[in-house]
């Protein structure tokens, strides 16, 4: 595993980890890393300063490290933790339907189906297609997926 610190065009900040290096490549080419603040999929590395690790001998006559300062998920900025916040209320009050979202939008939409609260994905035709015929959509600014409890 590695820990990369990345970069937005908007030039939010933020950490992410990753398998490899070349995972990193492949996930950023195919459209699935996006900022932590704004959901942009323009990401790229920054510069960070690298880690590394005292030599084996001299990790054993070391005094414990300092706890870290928290888990690599926390919110550390306050977008962030505004983002969180959010994505935390859509979650507690909406019923994720994943890949169905544009049919049981439109469904609801319809009348064919009762009306609730929901939050989902769309491929960007479907979304677009959602909009010219007036069914109340909105983009997430964060990737929505299954809650984790």
């Amino acid at each position: 595993m590695i820990q990369f610190t990345l970069k937005c065009d908007k030039d939010h900040r933020f950490d992410s980890w990753f398998q490899s290096a070349e995972a990193f490549d492949k996930l950023k080419a195919a459209g699935m890393v996006s900022c932590a603040v704004c959901a942009s999929t323009d990401v790229e590395k920054a510069i960070m300063a690298p880690r590394v690790r005292p030599a084996r001998s001299a990790a054993k006559a070391a005094v414990p490290a300092e706890p870290s300062p928290g888990p690599l998920s926390a919110p550390a900025s306050p977008e962030e933790q505004a983002l969180a916040k959010l994505k935390e209320h859509v979650e507690a009050n909406s019923e994720y339907v994943g890949m169905e979202f544009a049919r049981e939008a439109r469904a609801m939409h319809d009348g064919d189906t009762p009306e609730r609260a929901i939050y989902g994905e769309a491929k960007p035709d479907e979304a677009k297609k959602l909009i010219e015929d007036g069914v109340p959509v909105a983009p997430l600014p964060f990737r929505p997926g299954r809650k984790t409890n």
